[in-house]
């Protein structure tokens, strides 16, 4: 097997980061890599998969679902991200993000796959210690914290989706 070139550290960095964002907000990830499709498109066929990402609706409900976790992630009933069900299905959305990214760039879509499910892992326990540790450091609130959380995951996933290349439309 050989190394990973430039072009493959690149992706995997970004998996990793696309799954950190599954690990903070497990449904951020797909909505934005979903509208980073549609814009990179340029009117050449994707596959199956990331075509049925990249569809308004879908996209937008997966949108939809992303702020409802945000909204829903202030309650004070929220299961720790920790807890099995709900970690497992941060590592699931961080795999499927990043092997969506792998895809969309023509990579091999299982080491990204597992970075993305390591990141959503890392971004999970970073997460869950950020929340306890600064609201007992500051004596601020749970909830500013929770903005910026929230904040951070939409950003660094932005960043993580602003690298599927746009691709060229059918030639005449």
């Amino acid at each position: 097997m050989q190394p990973p070139t430039p072009p493959q550290w690149s992706l995997l960095r970004r998996a990793f980061q696309i799954g950190m964002v599954a690990g903070l907000r497990s449904q951020t990830p797909l909505p934005l890599v979903g509208n980073a499709l549609r814009q990179a498109d340029g009117g050449e066929r994707r596959p199956a998969p990331l075509a049925f990402l990249m569809r308004p609706a879908v996209t937008t409900g997966l949108a939809l679902s992303a702020v409802g976790e945000m909204v829903g992630d202030k309650l004070p009933a929220v299961p720790n991200r920790l807890s099995p069900l709900p970690l497992g299905g941060r590592l699931v959305f961080g795999a499927l993000a990043a092997a969506a990214l792998a895809l969309a760039a023509n990579h091999p879509r299982g080491p990204a796959a597992l970075a993305g499910g390591l990141g959503a892992g890392v971004g999970s326990v970073a997460g869950t210690r950020y929340r306890a540790a600064l609201p007992a450091l500051t004596g601020l609130p749970d909830l500013p914290w929770a903005l910026v959380e929230d904040a951070a995951a939409v950003v660094l996933g932005l960043n993580a989706a602003r690298g599927i290349e746009r691709r060229a439309g059918p030639t005449a």
